[in-house]
């Protein structure tokens, strides 16, 4: 079966370490091509890696007919016209998160899709690996009990304030860069221990960095079975680094540190009545599984954990938190 060709929109820095070097441990999958605006940082980026294929811009790559699929991982507010872009023009697409602006955008993408039957995959390349699987598994056994309270959090630095997650224009802010993890992952567990449905946010608050661009933010919610939630997000804050979440049941609790990237360490506790233990779990980089599965997703061969049907509700989400902080959605 020939390898699936995929094309790069934008010589963005997330490239080699979410496509390029996991293609490399991915035999089925080609890099085949890559466009930018700047023509000249384009060829300079597909001499570094290897690209056959150099566009002058987006549109021509999308229209290219030698391509399959297109990976977009271009600012968030350029996400949804590409992605409508790729499928119109008959291209599986693999998009960096968060999918879409926004849930009107999401729901857009989603229509769009299922009217296509192409794949589309929002890279919560996290979903993918066997941690994250294992954690599912375990609230969805009752291990930690009935559940009561779910928190996420993806905290990091990012001093760099004329960085693009800062700007409102491209739909930036820590609750679309980061928090669209933390919203994700909570929702993920929250149906995983069969919360009743989807989380309503009950109040957000929220730290700035420029008007109407978050630095900081944070989302109480709530499950339609009673259950609490958070979710926080932070580029710029007290709380410099962390990337955990807790689940809480009725008889125990569940802790993983690193969900994000648990390739390269990570930490998962969890009690249960009396007893308690730690498990690693073994498994590889986070974004090689992801392009496996898009893979076999676009063969037929494999679910897709993280389709645009999906994006619409973490996405709701998204908006709801925004809303409450009194922000407006991008």
């Amino acid at each position: 079966m020939a390898a699936l060709r995929i094309g790069v929109l934008g010589a963005a820095r997330i490239t080699p370490t979410a496509l390029i070097r996991p293609a490399a441990d991915v035999p089925e999958v080609t890099v085949a091509a890559v466009a930018a605006r700047d023509g000249a940082r384009a060829r300079a980026f597909a001499a570094r890696h290897g690209i056959g294929r150099v566009h002058t811009d987006y549109a021509a790559l999308v229209a290219d007919p030698d391509l399959d699929a297109v990976y977009l991982p271009l600012p968030n507010g350029l996400h949804a016209r590409w992605t409508l872009a790729a499928l119109a023009a008959g291209k599986h697409v693999l998009c960096e998160k968060p999918l879409t602006a926004n849930a009107a955008e999401a729901r857009e993408v989603a229509d769009a899709a299922a009217a296509s039957g192409l794949v589309v995959m929002e890279a919560f390349h996290y979903r993918y690996h066997p941690l994250a699987e294992r954690v599912l598994d375990l609230v969805a056994s009752g291990t930690v009990g009935a559940l009561r309270h779910v928190e996420t959090e993806l905290a990091f630095p990012l001093p760099r304030f004329g960085d693009i997650r800062y700007r409102l224009d491209l739909a930036g802010g820590a609750f679309m860069d980061a928090g669209c993890y933390a919203a994700h992952f909570l929702r993920q567990l929250g149906a995983a221990g069969k919360a009743g449905g989807e989380p309503e946010v009950l109040s957000a608050r929220a730290r700035l960095q420029s008007p109407g661009v978050d630095r900081y933010l944070s989302a109480k919610l709530r499950f339609p079975d009673g259950a609490t939630g958070r979710a926080t997000a932070s580029m710029w804050s007290a709380r410099l680094l962390g990337v955990s979440a807790t689940v809480v049941g009725e008889a125990g609790r569940l802790r993983v540190f690193n969900y994000i990237a648990p390739h390269l360490y990570h930490r998962l506790t969890v009690r249960s009545g009396t007893a308690s233990w730690r498990e690693h779990v073994r498994g590889g980089q986070t974004y090689t599984y992801q392009l496996r599965a898009f893979a076999a997703a676009v063969r037929g061969g494999g679910p897709n954990l993280t389709p645009a049907s999906d994006a619409v509700h973490t996405m709701a989400l998204v908006d709801a938190a925004y809303r409450a902080a009194g922000l407006r959605p991008r």
